[in-house]
């Protein structure tokens, strides 16, 4: 999910731990395999699926289940689903425009969990385009602070099409093009700086700032969201400040 930065990055680190875990590897799995079968078995000729296996290994999936996934995907072992993407908008509470990502075999069972969650939660669907114009496909890449600089990182990634670099406490987002990622990824590497992930996302061009309350509302329906086995992404355009978010925590 992506909508403020920081939450995504607490969010992030939580994600390994969490009781969620075995979910979050169902979904790193699909990604592996739609990416293997829209692009190859080989991540170094298809940067999409390199990117896939990257994050997967970053949230401790296990190296097997990683190449299954690709093997499936690549029609070299049976058992992969024929998965489809569908992109569906909305408003949740607040009027924070919503972007769902779904990844599913059964497009009628994805479309029916997507309105319960939505409905459940203040939010309503909208209709296709409607949310979408309010956000840009970026290539986002998350650098894990540690002994870096603000500088180490843009002086990495600046020839190689970086737009910004965003502090995000214990990380940096760098954004570029989506079409620039895999170069300023390959930078990253080339300067020998780790990073946790690289994919394209989309990013809002203007956020709606939330009280606690409001923070609350929006978390409860993207966790919602995010239960549901075929949601893969949620993106959504609001801003919380670090004394919202430490109350949202307490």
């Amino acid at each position: 999910m992506s909508g403020h930065s920081k939450w995504a990055t607490t969010k992030h680190k939580k994600a390994v731990i969490d009781a969620k875990r075995g979910k979050l590897f169902a979904k790193l799995i699909k990604n592996i395999e739609v990416a293997a079968r829209t692009g190859g078995a080989d991540p170094d000729g298809n940067p999409t699926l390199y990117d896939a296996i990257q994050k997967a290994k970053k949230s401790s999936v296990p190296n097997k289940n990683i190449d299954s996934a690709v093997k499936r995907g690549a029609g070299l072992e049976a058992g992969g689903a024929d998965y489809e993407t569908i992109m569906y908008e909305g408003y949740g509470p607040n009027g924070v425009a919503v972007l769902i990502e779904c990844l599913t075999d059964n497009r009628n069972r994805a479309a029916s969990e997507v309105r319960v969650a939505m409905t459940r939660n203040g939010g309503n669907m909208a209709d296709p385009g409607s949310v979408s114009y309010l956000f840009n496909r970026k290539g986002v890449v998350i650098v894990p602070r540690g002994e870096l600089t603000e500088d180490d990182v843009l002086g990495a990634v600046l020839d190689a099409g970086a737009e910004d670099v965003n502090d995000l406490g214990d990380s940096f987002e760098v954004l570029s093009e989506a079409t620039d990622l895999v170069a300023v990824r390959t930078a990253l590497q080339v300067a020998g700086i780790d990073y946790d992930s690289a994919e394209a996302n989309f990013v809002p061009t203007m956020q709606v700032e939330l009280d606690e309350d409001g923070a609350k509302k929006i978390f409860k329906l993207i966790d919602a969201l995010e239960d549901s086995d075929d949601v893969q992404n949620v993106f959504a355009n609001f801003d919380v400040s670090d004394e919202v978010m430490e109350k949202v925590d307490a």
